[in-house]
């Protein structure tokens, strides 16, 4: 089959950076929809919510007291998924049934006292603090010698299991590394042993020629479908330079990253101009003391919705038992992110960032 049929036929993409595959059928997104619809009720939400478990000053769902704060603010969650003191044992029966203690210690940072602001609608200059936090806070969890890997993410949105609609993300780092990023440190290092390169290096080499799944580009880093996207408008941040982790930006790099990090967010939030949803978390380095020269910095983004803000992406039935599905490829969701205007839709006034 010619390359320039696969945008009409179904087919395979490899994904170089986890070594599966996910299946393409452009031809299925001419298909009626008459699925789960999602309700589309504009949000109108104040600044300050004397409710919130996460405004300034108020009381926690743990009974702690939040300070003033007035940029972002950072704490050990109260509910926390890992523990700091579990006890260290390994169990192995008939090599069936293992277990391993996990321990760990879980963050949580709220971008702003404001409970009306996400990141798209937020200033650079304040997106840059959230950056400057989560350096310092990797920085510091990065030299606790039981913490071998530390996962930054935020959940945007109540259909991504968002339990608190104030702007906030979480650290997670723990004495283990995890499923997704350890399949990434696999193939990185098999890529680099090979090619003396990292693998995202030169994919990103290859992709800035293309072009065609490029979305938007600074100084320092790269937004565009990734060849492999899953979700409909999955995307990366890339640095351009072989960055390990978070820890090792430089200032200007640090206000490159706020810069693109707005940019692609406000781009998700004019897509069906609502509050976009998705997953979004930063993969880098290992934290075990060990050097990771193949490491390469990057943020991935895993929004659900499909073909509007009503109707989104169910991985099901074959999704979960055979392989991931898309229907539109990833060329086509790049074209349509990319043609979108960078002024968010609720701002009136033509600026431009």
């Amino acid at each position: 089959m010619k390359n320039d049929l696969f945008p009409e036929y179904s087919h395979r993409r490899f994904n170089t950076l986890t070594g599966e595959w996910v299946l393409v059928s452009p031809h299925r997104s001419k298909r009626p929809w008459q699925g789960q619809v999602e309700k589309n009720n504009p949000e109108q939400r104040p600044a300050y919510d004397p409710t919130c478990y996460l405004c300034p000053d108020n009381i926690r769902a743990g009974g702690n007291k939040n300070p003033d704060y007035k940029n972002t603010f950072v704490f050990t969650n109260d509910f926390s998924a890992l523990l700091e003191d579990s006890p260290i044992q390994k169990t192995n029966e008939e090599d069936i049934f293992i277990t391993e203690n996990q321990s760990g210690i879980c963050r949580v940072m709220c971008f702003s006292p404001r409970h009306d602001l996400t990141i798209p609608e937020m200033e650079v200059s304040d997106i840059r603090k959230v950056i400057d936090a989560w350096q310092e806070e990797y920085t510091i969890l990065s030299k606790n010698e039981h913490i071998n890997y530390i996962q930054i993410f935020e959940n945007k949105g109540s259909i991504m299991g968002c339990s608190n609609s104030h702007p906030h993300g979480q650290i997670w780092s723990q004495n283990s590394i995890p499923n997704e990023p350890n399949k990434e440190c696999e193939t990185q290092k098999t890529y680099f042993t090979k090619h003396k390169r990292t693998l995202l290096g030169d994919y990103l080499h290859l992709e800035l020629q293309k072009k065609e799944r490029l979305i938007l580009e600074n100084n320092d880093f790269v937004v565009l479908v990734p060849f492999w996207a899953t979700w409909p408008f999955e995307t990366m941040i890339i640095s351009k330079k072989p960055i390990q982790h978070i820890g090792l930006l430089s200032d200007e790099e640090k206000d490159s990253f706020a810069d693109i990090y707005k940019k692609i967010t406000v781009l998700y939030d004019n897509l069906f101009e609502i509050s976009f949803p998705y997953s979004a978390g930063i993969h880098q380095a290992p934290t075990d003391g060990n050097e990771y020269p193949e490491w390469h910095l990057h943020m991935h983004f895993y929004p659900p919705l499909l073909r509007s803000a009503t109707i989104k992406k169910f991985m099901v039935g074959y999704e979960m038992l055979g392989e991931p599905q898309r229907d539109f490829t990833p060329e086509a969701s790049a074209k349509r992110l990319r043609e979108l205007p960078l002024i968010h839709y609720k701002n009136n006034e033509k600026k431009e960032f």
